[in-house]
């Protein structure tokens, strides 16, 4: 096969799932590592991708832009567990917690499943899942209703009902995009009122995002930068975008890689 021949086709992959992972892709068209690699930045100079660690996804698009939760599932996830497994050491026993929807919060739903007396309130089903065990009668978990969103978020006026009746101790935040002016924001409108909501609802307001999300605008702010208690993000933030962050936000944290990644 050409390398004309197997670039097409990367692409194709890419527009189809969302991101590719490079192991995959040396198994799918037997050749080696660095071959794709170079396959990889070639395409990348064209516009035709964006490269991410260990693989590669869809280059930024247009504000209305929204990856369904499986494509976004493969990006990123050695930060994701680093920021899911910080963000779950600020939510205390016995406390309200809302949940947004997803692929980071359900990796920090992993994290708080055995924190004892949570009451856990979410939009999202992926998230509820997690909670779902039997033998855990100390934890409650409430599913809001509504209609399905891209990235399984359950979004409308029966999500809004239930959650403006509530009050959380503590929100834990996923975001499509952050930038300076915009702030968070989402290419969902209908999920963007659902999160305003959940914000309001929440005393104390944690953002999980990993640092492809700056610079990133959807079509629709959630809430302003200075909303934020705490920011958790990963390492390979920029030094520019740390400062900006760390000037608007309450609490900037860089979650630490050198721990054990995953939940026991």
């Amino acid at each position: 096969m050409l390398a004309a021949q197997r670039q097409e086709l990367i692409v194709e992959k890419v527009q189809q799932s969302g991101g590719v992972r490079v192991t995959d892709l040396v198994e799918d068209f037997a050749v080696s590592d660095m071959t794709i690699r170079r396959d990889l930045d070639v395409l990348e100079s064209r516009g035709a991708i964006r490269k991410v660690h260990g693989g590669a996804v869809t280059p930024q698009g247009a504000s209305t832009e929204e990856p369904g939760f499986e494509a976004k599932s493969e990006r990123e996830e050695r930060e994701k567990h680093e920021i899911a497994r910080e963000a779950a050491r600020l939510v205390e026993p016995d406390s309200a917690v809302g949940l947004s929807a997803g692929t980071t919060t359900r990796t920090v739903a992993e994290y708080l499943r055995d924190t004892p007396g949570l009451t856990v309130v979410t939009n999202s089903p992926r998230v509820a899942d997690v909670f779902y065990r039997p033998g855990r009668p100390d934890q409650t978990v409430a599913l809001t209703g509504g209609f399905r969103t891209p990235s399984d978020a359950l979004v409308g006026p029966l999500a809004l009902t239930t959650v403006r009746s509530l009050h959380l101790d503590v929100l834990i935040l996923g975001v499509h995009g952050i930038q300076e002016r915009a702030g968070f924001t989402t290419p969902n409108l209908m999920e963007a009122e659902t999160n305003k909501a959940l914000v309001e609802a929440a005393r104390s307001l944690v953002v999980v995002a990993d640092h492809t999300k700056w610079g990133t605008v959807g079509l629709s702010t959630i809430a302003p930068l200075s909303r934020c208690d705490v920011l958790v993000t990963d390492s390979r933030l920029a030094t520019p975008a740390r400062e900006t962050l760390a000037e608007h936000v309450g609490n900037l944290r860089i979650a630490d890689s050198d721990e054990e990644r995953t939940p026991q």
